[in-house]
């Protein structure tokens, strides 16, 4: 499994679909994801530290959580089957969940928990953003938006 973080969120052009971007911590490599409006909002939010003013399902799900005195250890990518992403939720009490990817790098963001991503899943799907140094997380964004800018769903199978 390789370690990932969430870059940031973007909605892609011209078709006004929601993407969330994920980076392997070691190669660099980005791993894109189209989401749901929805849940690109619970990702951005938890990204920026927004708190709504009534808790949204990832908030009352990561509430719940602790309530039971059960954390979540990890996140993981496992699968790309036919265009759609799989995940699964791992719980301190050995307990694993299915879930979307969306929905649990939302709950992710807000339990600190760590996002990995299968290799498989990031030979399938993972791009190259060229990068001539290490950039600051507002370059890699910007980067993110001009390349978002010219990509289609279509170029990912």
């Amino acid at each position: 499994m390789l370690d990932l973080e969430v870059v940031g969120v973007r909605v892609e052009m011209p078709s006004n679909n929601p993407i969330v971007l994920l980076r392997d911590r070691e190669s660099g490599r980005y791993l894109p994801i189209w989401v749901g409006a929805v849940e690109a909002t619970a990702i951005a939010y938890a990204q920026q530290g927004i708190v709504p003013p009534r808790p949204l399902t990832h908030d009352l799900l990561r509430d719940i959580l602790a309530a039971l005195g059960v954390t979540v250890t990890e996140v993981r990518i496992t699968a790309l089957e036919d265009g759609v992403f799989y995940a699964v939720l791992a719980f301190s009490n050995g307990a694993e969940v299915s879930a979307r990817p969306s929905d649990a790098i939302a709950l992710a963001l807000r339990v600190d928990a760590p996002i990995r991503g299968a290799v498989e899943v990031m030979d399938a799907a993972g791009i190259d953003i060229p990068d001539e140094e290490p950039a600051e997380p507002e370059d890699q964004v910007e980067k993110f938006r001009e390349f978002l800018d010219q990509v289609s769903p279509e170029d990912f199978g």
